[in-house]
């Protein structure tokens, strides 16, 4: 049964990206009906008249392909969502924030589906489909992972060995679909200071307990690292600083990572100075 009455607003990390693409499939198959593209490099795009042959995540982008020709490509960023309702019902949230706006056909009534206030909207050629998209790394929820991605992913990562393992993982380049959550429970569960240089670790350690992790998630609305899926007590140092930690009391601690030549973003780092014991001073706090 079609639910149309909803609202998809994932964190942007890769299962959020992949449940976002499983709700979506209904689509597959359907004509679009009209089209409203309000991205300045998009406006004049149109996928009216075709199917929608396919819906797919990779890491943390969604692909959607419509006949033989065109690919829309979007991202999610921080603030992106999406809902599907019937064409006619209120939005639930305004219209000016809409970037994407794809009508179906449905013997009940259209269909609209809405991509409100994403970072990326694209449109490309599908036969450029891997020139576009070939820079990215293996996605950590390929279903052959172990075959196909973790060697390669593996690769990428050692190339740059005095880089931090928590950029490293962060960088969409070496690995497709790890963000800051699970960057900051997978160095957790490692053991280890996100800041720690690659060469200094076990890098198929983070790949495997990133790949667990998140494929243990891949289907669950709230994503566990604990083992306990209540709220609140599902992750061990997200968002958790000054809070003590759940496995020696310690209060967790945060800091900045990035803003080097790898990684021009700085982002937010957590970490249990007991558990995750820093080799450089200057690190702590």
């Amino acid at each position: 049964m079609l639910i149309v009455r909803t609202t998809i607003t994932p964190m942007p990390e890769g299962d959020s990206v992949y449940q976002l693409s499983k709700r979506l499939q209904f689509m597959v198959g359907r004509e679009v009906v009209d089209t409203s593209l309000r991205t300045p490099s998009t406006a004049l795009e149109t996928f009216t008249g075709l199917t929608v042959d396919a819906v797919w995540p990779y890491g943390k982008h969604l692909f959607m392909q419509f006949g033989e020709r065109k690919i829309l490509h979007t991202h999610l960023k921080m603030e992106g969502t999406w809902s599907i309702h019937r064409r006619g019902d209120k939005w639930r949230k305004p219209g000016h924030k809409a970037r994407v706006v794809l009508t179906l056909a449905d013997p009940v009534g259209p269909i609209e589906v809405v991509g409100f206030e994403l970072g990326l909207v694209d449109v490309f050629p599908a036969n450029m489909y891997v020139d576009r998209m070939g820079y990215l790394g293996p996605d950590i929820l390929y279903p052959d992972w172990e075959e196909y991605g973790r060697d390669e992913a593996l690769r990428r990562i050692l190339q740059h060995p005095e880089r931090p393992i928590g950029t490293a993982l962060l960088d969409q380049k070496n690995v497709a679909g790890i963000g800051n959550e699970y960057r900051a429970e997978v160095c957790f569960l490692a053991g280890v200071h996100p800041a720690t240089p690659v060469s200094q670790v076990d890098v198929g350690q983070f790949l495997d307990i990133s790949r667990r992790i998140m494929w243990a998630n891949r289907n669950s609305p709230i994503r566990v690292t604990t083992g306990v899926k209540r709220a609140g007590e599902n992750g061990y140092v997200f968002g958790r600083n000054n809070k003590p930690c759940r496995r020696c009391g310690t209060l967790i601690t945060k800091a900045s990572l990035g803003g080097t030549e790898f990684d021009e973003l700085e982002r937010i780092i957590w970490w249990c100075p007991t558990c995750q014991p820093s080799k450089s001073s200057h690190l702590e706090g």
